[in-house]
């Protein structure tokens, strides 16, 4: 079986492993997150990233959070007075622009991490440096566009190679936003209950995508949720 879930940020990997037991995934399903799996609470995702790094059947989708960690990868490189001579402007708004979404505990526990296992700390950066901003999965009798947020600029003659980064890491549909006919595209990033309190914590879906941001960024008392494509069925954390 094929899972996604997306939107972790710094969701507790205890928390998120009852999840995955509770829709019984195992060995031998697949699991993708559809990014953000950093920053807003706990340690900032880097425990979850740690474990994804061993598991064989879990891989990520790029998120907005993760490009903007990438973006100032240069905080990890060793600091020099030529390196401090280079922290520029351009860079001072990079930072700017990541510590004003959350970054805080993401860059503290990745400090700690650097500082006791620098090799971890590393391949974690790899990896999310690795990562893909979309991918299609096909199960059987259905077929998917996986994704962070969607497709900013869509038109349905557009191949996928000719979209910009920001269509598929920044865009925020409208309800009546319509999609591939035959794909239906699966993403998060604007949390569900943006639509509307009735769709608060539950995956909304319409004709042509599915929204399965259930708000876990918002910290306390907020959850991801796990998506079974085979018959689209949702798994939800206890409350």
């Amino acid at each position: 079986m094929l899972y996604v879930s997306s939107d972790l940020h710094g969701y507790p990997l205890h928390s998120f492993l009852r999840l995955l037991d509770k829709a019984h995934f195992s060995d031998a399903d697949d699991l993708i997150i559809l990014g953000d799996v950093i920053d807003r609470n706990g340690d900032g995702g880097i425990e979850m990233l740690r474990w994804m790094l061993q598991q064989i059947n879990v891989r990520m989708i790029l998120g907005n959070h993760e490009t903007m960690l990438l973006s100032c990868r240069f905080l990890f490189d060793a600091i020099t007075n030529e390196s401090l001579a280079q922290f520029d402007q351009d860079k001072m708004e990079l930072l700017s622009a990541w510590m004003m979404n959350g970054a805080e505990p993401t860059l503290k526990a990745l400090k700690t991490l650097f500082h006791e296992d620098e090799d971890t700390a590393r391949e974690i950066l790899e990896y999310l440096e690795d990562a893909p901003l979309y991918e299609i999965a096909e199960v059987p009798g259905r077929r998917y566009l996986l994704t962070h947020s969607g497709l900013g600029s869509f038109t349905p003659e557009k191949r996928l190679s000719h979209y910009a980064p920001d269509d598929f890491l920044w865009n925020r549909p409208k309800m009546t936003d319509e999609y591939f006919r035959k794909t239906t595209t699966v993403f998060g990033h604007t949390p569900t209950d943006h639509y509307g309190a009735e769709y608060a914590g539950r995956m909304l879906k319409t004709s042509t995508w599915i929204n399965i941001d259930t708000g876990a960024a918002k910290g306390a008392g907020w959850h991801p949720m796990l998506l079974r494509l085979e018959d689209e069925a949702p798994f939800y954390a206890d409350r």
